[in-house]
């Protein structure tokens, strides 16, 4: 029932994060009566800490073909009206400078923060009000309308949308809110799985790469369908960087997991090629790949060897392992 202290939207969102933001923004500047409730007392948090800061922002060349759904169709009709260009002109627009890292990556030049101010102004722009901080505490479907329950009061709203994202960083706000929405009203969800995250080695491997932590490689990495051509970053635990993030959303633990650290090089063509070199292997690695990487990875395969100790067949044998490292 409604009660003296709902008050009506046409739109409600929750959640404050970039998409959030962006749709309240959007809804508001084609003249929706706009509510944005964020439960989290810091706003943009996420954006904050992206890309190191800097925030990757969007990629130039990003199509349907990067996300990844069970109806592949299903994001063409929102990429083809909204492209990447559409927001870089409205980053130019603040005069928010930025630059293209690799392979299409647009980062800011200064801070992430100088998106989050925009955002906030586009939200300001089309007149949204908010709720900050303010958690949900329910949902129900009242007489073709929605009421949202909160500490603040209880509001009525045409439609609601429900931007609180995935079960990322919890430290930063994540919660699993959008779920049981879903739950609640009966709504298929496809089960979750990590995307965009590093991976552990397991500990004999970690043994013999965790002091590699800071060290970046180039490389092809593949799992499946997923192919990604970029950097590796060894860490503390594990793997990161570009190319294993990416990787991430492709790989389910069990399938393969393929990185070549000399992409784009015959490495058996490379390794007998030098097989007459008074030069050990390490130091001949070192000449294509980082020297502590090149060090760790011979002592690991027993081969810091000058090369003509090594066999024709061992050196072939080694290169393989070159190309389906680990």
């Amino acid at each position: 029932m409604t009660t003296r202290r709902d008050v009506s939207y046409d739109v409600v969102v929750i959640g404050a994060g970039a998409a959030g933001m962006m749709c309240a923004a959007t809804a508001g500047l084609r003249g929706r009566g706009v509510l944005l409730i964020e439960h989290y007392p810091i706003l943009g948090e996420k954006i904050r800490i992206s890309g190191g800061g800097r925030c990757n922002f969007t990629n130039v060349h990003a199509g349907p073909a990067n996300f990844l759904s069970q109806n592949p169709d299903f994001c063409k009709s929102a990429l083809a009206r909204y492209t990447p260009r559409d927001f870089v002109a409205l980053v130019e627009s603040y005069r928010i400078a930025y630059h293209e890292k690799k392979l299409g990556q647009l980062f800011c030049d200064d801070t992430a923060r100088d998106l989050i101010a925009m955002l906030k102004a586009e939200c300001d722009r089309g007149r949204v009000d908010w709720r900050m901080p303010c958690p949900v505490d329910g949902m129900t479907q009242e007489g073709g309308a929605w009421r949202v329950a909160t500490p603040m009061g209880a509001v009525r709203a045409e439609s609601v949308v429900i931007a609180t994202g995935g079960l990322t960083v919890p430290k930063i706000g994540a919660t699993p809110f959008g779920y049981r929405v879903a739950e609640q009203f009966g709504l298929a969800v496809v089960a979750p799985s990590p995307a965009l995250v590093p991976l552990a080695l397991p500990p004999d491997a970690l043994a013999r790469y965790g002091d590699l932590a800071g060290v970046s490689v180039d490389v092809e990495v593949t799992s499946g369908y997923g192919r990604f051509r970029e950097n590796l970053l060894f860490t503390h635990r594990g793997l990161s960087g570009p190319a294993i993030l990416q990787i991430s959303s492709y790989w389910n633990g069990k399938a393969p997991l393929v990185i070549d650290v000399l992409p784009g090089i015959d490495a058996a063509e490379l390794l007998v090629g030098e097989r007459t070199s008074p030069a050990r292997l390490d130091n001949v690695l070192s000449r294509r790949l980082p020297q502590r990487f090149a060090h760790a990875w011979c002592a690991a395969h027993d081969s810091a060897l000058p090369m003509k100790q090594l066999s024709e067949k061992r050196l072939r044998d080694l290169a393989a392992r070159l190309r389906g490292w680990p």
